[in-house]
């Protein structure tokens, strides 16, 4: 019996998917299940998650209206606030989340795709915490298992009851392994695993695909040698023998969030470093994922500012029509990519690819949370002024300072997580 599991992510952003979609390679069938919009879904079911979804990318967009907008999105925030950490303390007691939650449950919110999931008694490995509830809730007969995508987490990722709870959960961090315990989750169902990153971004066990592009990437964030020369064993030891040159301009990746939200500054990096660009010395990427609109406002924005003739030459879209082809060309891109700047939500992760990571603004407690362990490890930097982008871009930049970024997340941030999860589904096969 080929030894798959069922693998459930939502379409709601992209934090979800993305972490799911590293495990497709032994998920039942090759697919990932959207449990929001799987065919057959009952509309009843479809009808709750439709709601919570709009919800969420109406309140985000919505931040930005002065004031109102910002105390709409703290009332939001409040339903998913990360409490701090010290002093510890037993913090196991639901919140009004999983008060508002588990009522749906018992009125048969998710008993169609359990009940779709249980004709086969394979490991269920779901990447939102809804879903692993509507599992241990419907009693689903096999393993299962609950994946966190952020570096912290709340209390809405535990069980109403996790004393009682079956979920195991893999913990991308040690931090939301002890997040976990002081839950009141069983120790023996948290795992330390790592977030699952692309393996086609790493390559085999010794990483000679990773260990490949991050010598070209150095090449590039360190132009004077600054780092190279003063840590020169550590790279040798850590990736090998530098390429002699990378081959391609400084290139800085920008995402924009499956909310829309911050499209307005990849406009901006565009016309602050319209120059470098026009110089061949610079090429950005601006990332839309499956938002065609969001592709539009870009492409009219650069057009509009007498930059059409950059399009495809030295300023690339990424835009998809479907979940699955984004993600491949996203990986595809950040091959070549030598700067990520993002708002820090699941990406933040991506550190561990040797991506240094300019933060854009956080939007929520989790992504607040995922800046602070991004700024303490070394990783990233939140953005400055970008009207000043000029200045500390390349003084970052000659310094040497991306460089240390880039090695810092390469040698710290645990990258064997895909391999690490499929190792432990496994087990569940005797």
């Amino acid at each position: 019996m080929a030894k798959t599991a069922w693998v459930v992510s939502i379409n709601m952003g992209y934090g979800h998917q993305r972490t799911a979609y590293p495990l497709r390679f032994f998920a039942e069938g090759k697919e990932i299940i959207s449990a929001n919009d799987y065919s057959g879904i009952p509309e009843s079911d479809k009808k709750i998650w439709e709601n919570s979804r709009g919800f969420y990318e109406f309140v985000s967009r919505f931040k930005k209206v002065p004031l109102l907008g910002e105390f709409a999105f703290y009332l939001f925030d409040l339903t998913q606030k990360i409490n701090e950490f010290y002093p510890k303390r037993n913090l196991s007691s639901s919140n009004f989340t999983q008060q508002r939650t588990y009522p749906l449950f018992n009125k048969g919110w998710g008993k169609d795709l359990i009940e779709r999931c249980s004709k086969k008694k394979i490991p269920f490995i779901s990447t939102f915490y809804n879903t692993a509830f509507m599992a241990e809730h419907f009693n689903y007969p096999g393993d299962i298992f609950c994946i966190v995508c952020d570096t912290d987490m709340s209390r809405s990722w535990a069980p109403l009851n996790p004393k009682k709870s079956r979920i195991k959960y893999f913990a991308p961090t040690h931090r939301v392994a002890n997040r976990l315990k002081l839950y009141g989750v069983k120790k023996e169902n948290i795992i330390f695993s790592g977030y699952p990153l692309p393996i086609e971004n790493i390559g085999g066990k010794h990483m000679e695909t990773l260990k490949e592009d991050m010598g070209k990437r150095l090449l590039n964030l360190d132009p004077r040698k600054n780092y190279i020369e003063k840590y020169g064993a550590l790279v040798r030891e850590k990736i090998g023998k530098l390429p002699k040159e990378s081959g391609r301009p400084l290139t800085i990746m920008f995402t924009v969030g499956g909310a829309g939200a911050q499209k307005e500054i990849g406009i901006e990096i565009i016309r602050r470093l319209k120059k470098s660009i026009n110089e061949k010395r610079l090429k950005v990427i601006l990332v839309a994922g499956i938002k065609n609109n969001i592709k539009e406002y870009f492409e009219k924005e650069i057009n509009n500012g007498g930059l059409g003739d950059m399009l495809g030459n030295g300023i690339d879209i990424i835009c998809e029509n479907s979940f699955d082809k984004y993600y491949e060309s996203f990986n595809l891109a950040l091959r070549n990519t030598d700067i990520l700047w993002t708002k820090p939500s699941e990406l933040s992760f991506y550190a561990g690819l040797g991506l240094p990571i300019i933060i854009a603004p956080t939007i929520g407690s989790q992504e607040e949370f995922n800046r602070r362990w991004l700024l303490s490890s070394g990783y990233g930097i939140d953005q400055r002024d970008i009207e000043h982008i000029k200045d500390w871009l390349f003084d970052w930049l000659e310094s040497g300072y991306f460089a240390e970024m880039a090695m810092e997340g390469f040698v710290e941030v645990e990258k064997m997580g895909t391999m690490k999860i499929k190792e432990e589904v496994q087990k569940c096969f005797g």
